[in-house]
C-alpha cells in the first residue's frame, strides 16, 4: 500500500505542470500573428466566395490628359470570383469592362467612345491577418494584391473606323473588406493596369497606357468561412493522457485522505464460551430406570436448558466390560429412561435427544449425543 501511494505521489508530481484539460480546437482565431501560426487546410469547396461592384474609371492615355476630367469618368462594373487558402492568401478571377472615353487631337478635340474587357488574376494578401492574429470575425480588413491580365477594346466606327486593339495587363490594387456578417463584406476597391502603348490607338512613343478603378460592391462567402489553427501534435492521444492523468490525480486525492501509516489489524479471535452443568445420573447396571435419587439431576438439567435456551450435551459412561454397548443402544435407553419421568420439564429434555458418538480413553467409554 505505502508503495503505492508513493508512486502515485510521484507521478502525480511529475505531471501537474501540464494543462489537463480537453482540448478545444481553435476554430475563427489564433493567438499569435498569422505567418507565425498553421492552419488546418480547408476542404476544396471552403473559402471561396464571389463579388460583385460597381465604380468609375479613367483611361491613361497620350493625350487624354488634355480632356475635362468629367469627360474621361466611365462607368466600371466589375464581378470577381475566388478562394482564400489561408487567413491571409488567396486568389481570385476578375472580370472588368464597360465603356471607356479615348482622346486624340489637339486640345482633345475627338473622343474615341468605345467598349472593352478584360480579365486578370490576382493574388491576395490579407496583411491584416497575416501580421496580426487570425480572427475571422474582424470588422476591417486591408488587402493588397497584385496580378496580370488581358484586355481588349472593340472596334468602332462612330465617326471613323478604329480597329480592335488588345494587350496584356500588369495589374495591381487595394481592397479593402468590411464585416456586415458572417458571409457578407463591404468592399470598397483601387486598382491600376497597366498596358501597351497602343491600346487607345494613339501612338505618341510613351511607355504605357493605363486604366484606374475605383469601385464599391458586396462579397458573398460560400462553403466554410473559417479556419482552424493546426497544432504539431495528436491530439486525441493527448486528450487520452489527459484522462489518465485526470484519473490518477483523483486517485491521489483519495489516497490522500488516508492516514500516512495504517496500523495492522488484529485478527479477532471469537472465544467459545462452554457452560458445563455437572449433574450426573447414575444407573445400575443392566437396567434403564432412573433411581428416585438420580432424578433430581434430571430436574435440573431441564431448568438449565430453559432458562439459557442452549444445545446441551448428554454424555455415557461405562467401564470397560460394558465397551460392547453402542453408542445407539446407550443412546435408547436414556430416551426411554427420561421419557417415563413425571416431571414434565425433565419431559424436554427427553425430547430432545437427537444423536450420539462413541469415544474410548483408557479403561473409560464416552457416549455422547447433541440435542
Amino acid at each position: 500500500m505505502k508503495t503505492k501511494v508513493l508512486l502515485l505521489a510521484l507521478l502525480s508530481g511529475f505531471v501537474f505542470s501540464v494543462a489537463a484539460q480537453e482540448y478545444q480546437p481553435q476554430v475563427g482565431f489564433s493567438n499569435e500573428a498569422g505567418y507565425k501560426t498553421n492552419f488546418k487546410k480547408n476542404k476544396a469547396r471552403d473559402n471561396w466566395f464571389i463579388s460583385i461592384a460597381g465604380g468609375a474609371s479613367v483611361l491613361l492615355g497620350d493625350q487624354n490628359g488634355e480632356a475635362d476630367f468629367k469627360n474621361r469618368l466611365n462607368f466600371a462594373p466589375q464581378v470577381s470570383f475566388g478562394k482564400w487558402f489561408n487567413p491571409y492568401l488567396g486568389f481570385r478571377t476578375q472580370l472588368n469592362g464597360g465603356i471607356i472615353h479615348g482622346f486624340e487631337g489637339d486640345g482633345a478635340q475627338f473622343m474615341q467612345h468605345n467598349k472593352y474587357v478584360a480579365a486578370h488574376v490576382d493574388l491576395l494578401w490579407d496583411v491584416t491577418n497575416f501580421w496580426a492574429p487570425y480572427r475571422e470575425s474582424k470588422v476591417f480588413r486591408l488587402i493588397p494584391w497584385v496580378g496580370f491580365g488581358y484586355a481588349q477594346r472593340f472596334k468602332t466606327t462612330e465617326s471613323y473606323d478604329r480597329p480592335r486593339t488588345e494587350s496584356p495587363t500588369l495589374n495591381a490594387g487595394i481592397l479593402t473588406a468590411f464585416r456586415l456578417s458572417k458571409r457578407v463584406d463591404l468592399n470598397v476597391e483601387i486598382q491600376g493596369s497597366l498596358l501597351n502603348e497602343q491600346f487607345n490607338r494613339v501612338e505618341m512613343n510613351h511607355l504605357t497606357d493605363g486604366i484606374v478603378q475605383l469601385s464599391a460592391g458586396l462579397t458573398f462567402k460560400l462553403g466554410k468561412t473559417d479556419f482552424e489553427v493546426l497544432e504539431p501534435m495528436d491530439y486525441a492521444l493527448l486528450n487520452d493522457l489527459n484522462g489518465q492523468i485526470n484519473s490518477l490525480r483523483a486517485a491521489n486525492d483519495e489516497l490522500s485522505k488516508r492516514p500516512v501509516s495504517c496500523p495492522e489489524c488484529q485478527e479477532t479471535v471469537t472465544e467459545v464460551v462452554n457452560n458445563y452443568v455437572d449433574n450426573v445420573v447414575y444407573f445400575r447396571i443392566n437396567s434403564a430406570k432412573i433411581d428416585k435419587n438420580q432424578q433430581i439431576n434430571i430436574y435440573n438439567t431441564a431448568e438449565f436448558m430453559k432458562n439459557n435456551n442452549a444445545p446441551i450435551k448428554v454424555v455415557g459412561y461405562a467401564d470397560k466390560v460394558l465397551l460392547i454397548i453402542t453408542w445407539v443402544f446407550l443412546r435408547n435407553v436414556l430416551e426411554r429412561s427420561l421419557r417415563n419421568l413425571s416431571i414434565n420439564t425433565v419431559s424436554l429434555l427427553a425430547r430432545s435427544l437427537s444423536s450420539g458418538e462413541v469415544r474410548t480413553n483408557n479403561l473409560m467409554a464416552k457416549i455422547a449425543g447433541t440435542v
